[in-house]
């Protein structure tokens, strides 16, 4: 398993091309050299995943998180989004291209656990309220 994520130190972000291949004297050349270097990234991080993870949140810039959601639901990958449950209504677009949508960290290391080898979690996340389908359909249940 090979975990990679974009640059997330906004300083090295915002100076890459300035550090990299000089300084310019205008400043939204400056932007577009760090932004042009910062695409290459994620575009090829993103094309060599077998799994994106979205995240969204306040620290974490929603309009390039769905850019880089609907990137990745361009080249068909398998997207989960994690973000707190007061922005769903907001990523209800994105959210519908997910094959998973989670709330917190864990759910995401749950999820990637179970599809890469089958692992569950060793206690249900609603607790002692789960119930497994089976119970809740019956027994006789020809598609349980």
């Amino acid at each position: 398993i090979s975990l990679s994520s974009p640059n997330t130190s906004h300083e090295d972000s915002d100076d890459c091309g300035a550090i990299i291949l000089g300084m310019e004297e205008k400043r939204p050349n400056w932007d577009k050299i760090g932004a042009s270097m910062n695409n290459v990234r994620t575009k090829t991080l993103i094309k060599d995943a077998d799994v994106v993870v979205v995240r969204f949140g306040d620290k974490y810039r929603q309009w390039n998180a769905a850019f880089d959601a609907g990137y990745a639901a361009a080249l068909g990958k398998s997207i989960i989004t994690l973000h707190p449950p007061g922005i769903s209504h907001m990523l209800k677009e994105v959210n519908a291209s997910a094959s998973v949508v989670c709330e917190d960290a864990s759910q995401v290391v749950d999820t990637l656990a179970y599809v890469i080898d089958g692992t569950l979690p060793d206690t249900p996340r609603d607790g002692d309220d789960f119930v497994p389908i089976a119970d809740r359909l019956g027994a006789g249940n020809p598609n349980p």
